[in-house]
């Protein structure tokens, strides 16, 4: 790698919170090239989305194998080679809510109607219930027990974040996750 385009990690840290603050509803994803405190530290600078458990070379989901010796024959490296569950752990542990959420893209509140929403910051009425229940498919289909602990821990915090009017109907559908089967639920 030609050193003349290395950027730092203090430097990437800021060039985040650069780009975020220049540009704040523009969508900003973090990938597992940086190392995990790097990552760490700049999801608070409203990073959209993060990639958890990649792998590079041909097979990897199938076949574990030796990664670090597979990783120095691609064309990057990762830094963070953790997997979904870890990184799903972490930033439960570090009171983010991780979100598989589709909703808007199924929906078509995208580009200019997603814009209208988000602006006035009416977005966080779909996002942050929508992202709960995503979760809580997560916890109760994949999550492993130390992840399902910590995210039912942590989910009662994560519901006082949502509007007092939608919290019965997210509750609801909390209840179908869990106790009837039922996926794919969304506001």
């Amino acid at each position: 790698m030609d050193a003349t385009w290395t950027v730092s990690d203090d430097e990437f840290r800021r060039v985040a919170a650069i780009v975020r603050l220049a540009v704040p509803y523009t969508g900003i994803i973090l990938t597992a090239r940086e190392a995990e405190d790097v990552r760490r530290a700049v999801m608070s600078f409203g990073i959209s989305q993060i990639d958890a458990g990649s792998r590079l070379e041909i097979g990897g989901y199938e076949e574990l194998g030796d990664a670090q010796q597979i990783i120095q024959k691609e064309q990057f490296q990762l830094g963070d080679m953790r997997s979904l569950d870890e990184v799903i752990r972490q930033l439960l542990e570090d009171g983010q809510i991780p979100s598989f959420c589709t909703a808007c893209y199924r929906i078509g509140r995208t580009g200019e109607a997603f814009m209208e929403y988000a602006i006035p910051g009416f977005i966080q009425r779909f996002c942050t219930p929508n992202a709960i229940l995503t979760l809580v498919e997560y916890l109760t289909d994949y999550a492993s027990d130390e992840t399902e602990r910590t995210g039912w821990e942590r989910l009662p915090g994560f519901l006082d974040q949502v509007d007092p009017g939608i919290r019965p109907h997210l509750m609801e559908k909390i209840t179908l996750i869990r106790d009837r089967d039922e996926r794919d639920l969304y506001f």
